[in-house]
């Protein structure tokens, strides 16, 4: 049962977020062509029906959680009180994984993630056909001027393909990890009057790797989680330290900045994000952290310098404002320390952030580098397009916000 999308920061729970440059004067290299596949029958009437059903999105989304209450009113309790919380997750998950069906190599990650975050909820193999009936249920009503039997049987498989994958990597996971830790607050940090750097201990070792991300539930908010990414690659202490920065309506941040203290117990779901650095490679690193996004671009400098460091790495952080930069301290300190470390503010009150690589004609060529992206989605979106722009080929652009760039995801 999908019930969250598994991304990097959930918004606006979580950010994985300097003047506009002029455009460059020569243009940058074309990207690599890439060869393109046909999509598959499947993948047409799927994204068919997507696109019918964006703009009633709301009553869909209201329609299948009425179908799947009723029919199964014992599924109830594994979701939050406060539905609105929950809101379009679910549905945007599984839209956001139907949308990627003709690419294995983005929805494997995406599906097995999301497999192993759903043990946290007590989420069971019998479960899933109960999601899929509703999610049928309400695509039925929601996208009638295009429903046929074909497109029924379209997305019929596709649900079994999503299924499928996430169940096996759920029973995989179950046979070397619980379904969720336990962690106490060893140290809350308040950087500024929003953003915290709140640091745990689990009570068992926890794997994971630098640049990844959890799910943390709050013991003021049962069955909500929401996405953090670990700030810090992993430490011989077995501590975790996640940047957190409170919202407007962010419930569970809210709590994180101005309630958690040292000895609170909070619950962390299983690693997940494949925003990682391969070791085998010597490829540079261009790192955008935008926000709270700043907190796995960290991580990544602590992994390369852990595995020896030699391999150059450009961090660009971005903020609104010169306070919102709370954690540059920290990676000045890292760029004293290692030479092969450059690291450059990037304030803009306009959050055209990523749009600053195109006037730093003193940085780059980036032709031996790989890119990593996290902060917002906009953020990530638009820095996207920018490296792209540059001549980075999808494939060394790295980000794990898959859910939030889909065009039809809600």
């Amino acid at each position: 049962m999908v019930r969250d999308a598994a991304g990097p920061g959930d918004a606006p729970e979580a950010g994985r977020t300097p003047t506009a440059p002029p455009a460059p004067e020569t243009a940058p290299p074309a990207p690599e062509a890439a060869p393109t596949t046909p999509p598959s029958r499947d993948a047409v009437l799927v994204r068919r029906t997507m696109a019918v059903v964006a703009p009633v999105a709301d009553q869909l989304v209201s329609y299948f959680y009425a179908l799947l209450f009723v029919r199964h009113p014992a599924l109830r309790p594994m979701f939050p009180v406060a539905m609105d919380l929950q809101r379009d997750r679910l549905v945007k998950a599984l839209l956001t994984a139907a949308e990627h069906m003709d690419d294995p190599a983005v929805l494997s990650h995406y599906l097995r993630d999301l497999g192993r975050g759903h043990r946290r909820y007590g989420t069971q193999s019998f479960h899933y056909p109960a999601v899929g009936e509703a999610l049928i249920g309400a695509l039925t009503r929601y996208a009638a001027e295009v429903w046929d039997a074909e497109t029924e049987a379209a997305w019929v498989r596709t649900y079994t393909t999503i299924s499928g994958i996430m169940i096996d990597a759920a029973a995989e996971d179950e046979r070397h990890h619980p379904a969720w830790w336990e962690a106490e607050v060893v140290s809350h940090d308040l950087r500024t009057p929003e953003v915290a750097v709140v640091t745990l201990r689990p009570d068992r070792p926890y794997p994971f790797l630098a640049g990844q991300y959890t799910a943390l539930e709050t013991p003021w908010w049962p069955r909500v989680w929401r996405h953090y990414s670990f700030a810090g690659a992993p430490r011989a202490d077995g501590l975790l330290a996640f940047h957190v920065k409170a919202v407007p309506a962010g419930w569970v941040s809210g709590a994180l900045v101005h309630r958690a203290r040292p000895g609170d117990v909070l619950r962390i779901g299983p690693p997940a994000g494949s925003m990682t650095v391969d070791h085998a490679s010597d490829r540079g690193l261009l790192c955008l952290g935008g926000g709270t996004g700043i907190a796995p671009i960290t991580a990544l400098v602590e992994d390369v310098a852990g595995h020896g460091g030699r391999r150059p790495v450009e961090v660009f952080y971005g903020a609104r404002s010169d306070h919102d930069l709370y954690a540059l301290d920290t990676l000045r300190r890292l760029q004293r320390t290692y030479p092969w470390l450059s690291v450059l503010p990037v304030v803009d009150a306009d959050a055209r952030f990523p749009r600053a690589l195109r006037g730093l004609g003193s940085y780059g060529p980036w032709d031996g580098f790989d890119a990593c992206l996290s902060g917002p989605a906009g953020m990530i979106r638009n820095g996207v397009e920018e490296l792209q722009a540059l001549g980075f080929p999808a494939r060394r652009i790295l980000h794990d916000a898959v859910e939030d760039l889909v065009p039809y995801a809600y």
